[in-house]
């Protein structure tokens, strides 16, 4: 008598059927052996034909698998002997930058996420949140008032610069008139002694 083990196979209902049938002394296993290896019309034709329709489209499937496989191999080669050296060295150094960049930006991410928390959110206790928010206001305040002192020291500096350019160029205007007085004094001295 033959014992099925079966651990190694997948089981269906019917095996799992004929396992009871077996094991209750119903059939004996010789017979299902040999029904099985008969292979009756009657039991199995469907079955049969089922089987072999199964290995076909596996065979099939296996075919256009294989072609498809070869058709890309044909096709890499292809373009491998047609690319240059230089066209090759210039991809893998394209490559070589763009895993680079990933890199950096792999580091600069890992530090950001490594940083803790707690330094840049610290936990308000609720009896204090009207408080920060006041000094919250007051910082936007001072910092809206800060701004405009800036501007308007800034456009005051402006002005101020404007008005010494002025008065610098009629104190050189002055200066160049007193320079042709001061050389005609001479002149009009000689004129009138």
């Amino acid at each position: 008598m033959h014992q099925w083990d079966v651990s190694l196979f997948s089981v269906t209902p019917a095996a799992s059927l004929l396992s009871r049938c077996v094991s209750r002394g119903a059939v004996s296993q010789e017979e299902i052996d040999s029904v099985s290896s008969k292979r009756s019309p009657a039991f199995s034709s469907h079955l049969q034909e089922a089987e072999q329709r199964i290995r076909a489209v596996k065979h099939l499937d296996e075919l256009l698998l294989e072609a498809e496989l070869l058709q890309v191999v044909k096709e890499s080669s292809d373009v491998t002997h047609t690319r240059s050296l230089a066209g090759r060295f210039q991809m893998l150094q394209m490559l070589s930058d763009h895993l680079q960049q990933l890199l950096k930006e792999l580091n600069s991410l890992r530090q950001r996420l490594t940083t803790p928390l707690g330094h840049a959110h610290l936990p308000v206790h609720a009896h204090l949140h009207r408080c920060v928010l006041e000094v919250v206001k007051m910082s936007l305040d001072f910092m809206e008032t800060l701004e405009e002192k800036l501007d308007s020291v800034h456009s005051s500096t402006t002005d101020q610069l404007s008005q010494l350019s002025t008065s610098l160029a009629q104190l050189l205007a002055q200066t160049a008139d007193l320079q042709n007085l001061s050389n005609q004094v001479p002149q009009w001295r000689d004129v009138h002694l």
